[in-house]
């Protein structure tokens, strides 16, 4: 054996190893949904400010735009969604019946109890926190980007002007601020009208039960996020449809309890793995060997 046919064995069985530790264990942590933090969005309340926007921008160092730069209206055009330079963004949906009062709606990651993302990640880069947060370590990603692809809300972004050091960027839930000592994220900081709300993900929970329950005219009876994909981090409520403000219908079922069980018995073990690139391995001599004739 050569050193080549030495070194594509020995990357064989290193890849392998690595799939089979990768999906050995389900990457989406259990959680007891009453013990982390959340955020209850009311839509009813927002009025398209901007300045959660102009938080989020400065708490995470992604520009260094003025206040006053985010009260330009023009961005409620078309609809915009999260990118590598904007954890947070802020749409218009407009009420055909109500035209003088359009809604405002929210987006950023929406922290899953159980993510898909995290179900993905081949490295364990993304991962569910206590305090309710889906956190991510760059230090740990490899850039294969199948967490954007599992995300059924399409949150996270992937820095493809920074070739040489990418990363994928989303909103972190100000990790930090709340886990440390329970202070609320930049953006609901910020909220002049009060229409995002910080506690325990079961006191928000209940008080979108009661504020349903006080004005049954204002709110349609559902609180998003409670139970859809297994339950979120962040809530909302709203008057109108949740497919007319931007935000998906979704049934109960976390994604992971699709897919975790296929990934686990295609990878156990790590066979398909090496026999996936033992094969690699086979070909890559065989076209040696024919340019060495």
């Amino acid at each position: 054996m050569d050193r080549r046919q030495f070194l594509c064995g020995a990357g064989a069985a290193g890849m392998a190893g690595m799939a089979g530790m990768a999906f050995a264990q389900p990457a989406s942590a259990s959680m007891d949904a009453a013990e982390g933090y959340g955020v209850l969005v009311d839509t009813t309340e927002c009025i398209g400010c901007r300045k959660c926007e102009y938080a989020c921008a400065k708490s995470n160092k992604l520009s260094d735009m003025p206040l006053e730069s985010f009260e330009d209206k023009s961005v409620f055009d078309g609809p915009r969604r999260m990118t590598a330079n904007a954890y947070t963004v802020v749409n218009r949906h407009d009420d055909a019946a109500h035209p003088e009062r359009p809604t405002f709606v929210k987006a950023q990651c929406m922290h899953c109890l159980k993510p898909a993302c995290a179900s993905a990640c081949l490295v364990g880069a993304l991962r569910p926190q206590p305090s309710g947060a889906v956190t991510y370590d760059p230090w740990k990603c490899m850039g294969c980007r199948y967490c954007m692809v599992a995300c059924p809300f399409q949150v996270p972004a992937y820095e493809y002007d920074h070739p040489l050091t990418p990363k994928v960027s989303k909103c972190s839930f100000c990790f930090e601020r709340v886990s440390e000592g329970g202070k609320a994220p930049a953006c609901v900081d910020i909220c002049p009208p009060m229409c995002l709300t910080f506690a325990k993900r079961s006191e928000l929970v209940s008080l979108a039960r009661t504020k349903i329950e006080a004005h049954p005219e204002k709110y349609l009876d559902h609180v998003y996020g409670e139970h859809e994909l297994g339950g979120t981090s962040w809530l909302y409520l709203t008057s109108r449809p949740v497919t007319e403000l931007g935000l998906m219908e979704f049934g109960e079922k976390p994604i992971p309890e699709y897919t975790e069980p296929l990934q686990h018995g295609i990878f156990k073990y790590g066979v398909p793995p090496a026999l996936l690139f033992g094969l690699l391995a086979v070909a890559t001599n065989m076209f040696d060997h024919k340019e060495g004739e």
